[in-house]
């Protein structure tokens, strides 16, 4: 009699620097032949890889206030049940945990089920969630080379991975990197995510206006915007006499990124993964409001590899930009030299290791149940 196909858990607050990385596993997974079942919030609809998704109660606890606490308190606790009846039907080997608040509830009940549980950091200082879990799951993959607010206790059961970037990211790794020579175009992407893209906006095109008619003249931007933005950041760049292509959302990221000769963006986890896939120099503005002000952290790490330079957004000037996007553009020696760097700090194959390392966890024994879930959706 043979055992029922191994299934593997994934747990991912709904966010895109959780999401990502728990779907490029779920892909090499499934390689593996592999399935995989998704528990996260409502925001993490839209995953893409998993066999099914679930969407349990959760919420986040840092910043708020007591009555909003009590509530998170509450969802977490529903988040737990929940939880506990999806592993108990799903039956899997291992259940993986991507941080998130609604992580939470996912890898403590694993862990009350003693099911073999693995937590993924991807930044440079341990989330508030994976802090909680630390002491309690049997393995911790890490991006980063030097992790903050990871206890010394978890030291032998860390290893470093690298941070898992999706199939089209991976797919323009070695990617050569092409300067642009006297009288080309100068691809410039900006990329700054839901929270990064208002303050983008107003700074870059101030910024553009103090460059050098010359070397403006030859910009081709890229820039996503918020919608309350987006017409007055055009009108900005018409009035500049600069070619920009602005949205809301690109689909084309990673051909943008392996086409531009500088990236101006936030340093998230996930951002960060794809500039070193791609090997593209970058300025980061770390998001000075992030919890642990992890993008910092990120952002440091990738500027002492020589792969970008970080810029703190509280003393950051559109003449200040101006000065260091026309410093390096006029350099493309440094630019190369970035590209380079930031190529090498990557590690383009950590979903393939990450899920090595998920497979050396399965029991002997044992099959996924996941037949016996109803339908994705909510519980």
């Amino acid at each position: 009699m043979s055992l029922p196909q191994p299934c593997i858990v994934l747990a991912a607050g709904g966010t895109g620097g959780h999401v990502f990385p728990a779907e490029a596993l779920a892909g090499a997974l499934a390689t593996r032949g592999l399935d995989t079942v998704l528990l996260t919030d409502s925001r993490g609809r839209d995953f893409r890889g998993a066999k099914q998704i679930q969407v349990i109660a959760g919420g986040g606890i840092a910043g708020l206030g007591t009555a909003a606490r009590l509530r998170s308190v509450g969802a977490l606790a529903v988040g737990f049940a929940q939880a506990l009846w999806h592993l108990r039907r799903v039956a899997p080997q291992v259940v993986v945990g991507f941080g998130g608040y609604a992580s939470l509830p996912p890898m403590l009940a694993a862990v009350l089920l003693r099911i073999p549980t693995l937590l993924h950091e991807q930044n440079a200082v341990l989330g508030r969630a994976n802090r909680l879990l630390a002491r309690r799951v049997k393995r911790i993959a890490v991006a980063f080379d030097q992790v903050a607010r990871l206890p010394a206790s978890a030291a032998s059961r860390t290893v470093r991975i690298g941070m898992p970037v999706r199939p089209a990211f991976a797919a323009i790794a070695g990617t050569a990197y092409q300067p642009a020579t006297d009288g080309e175009p100068i691809r410039l992407l900006i990329l700054g995510g839901s929270q990064g893209a208002q303050i983008f906006s107003t700074l870059l095109p101030d910024a553009i206006a103090h460059i050098d008619p010359d070397l403006r003249g030859r910009l081709q931007v890229s820039q996503q915007c918020r919608p309350e933005t987006l017409e007055l950041t055009r009108t900005a760049y018409l009035e500049l006499g600069v070619e920009a292509e602005l949205a809301t959302f690109f689909d084309d990221v990673p051909l943008r990124m392996a086409t531009s000769q500088l990236v101006i963006a936030r340093s998230g986890a996930s951002t960060i993964a794809e500039l070193t896939a791609a090997g593209r120099p970058a300025l980061l503005v770390p998001y000075p409001y992030a919890i642990d002000d992890h993008q910092s952290a990120n952002a440091q790490a990738i500027e002492a590899a020589g792969g970008g330079w970080m810029l703190p957004q509280a003393t950051l000037t559109p003449e200040a930009l101006a000065a260091r996007i026309t410093a390096l553009l006029r350099q493309p020696a440094t630019l190369i030299a970035a590209a380079a760097a930031a190529q090498a700090a990557g590690t383009i194959d950590a979903a393939q290791h990450l899920a090595d390392l998920v497979i050396s966890m399965i029991p002997a024994a044992g099959g996924c149940s996941a037949a016996a879930l109803p339908k994705q959706g909510a519980a």
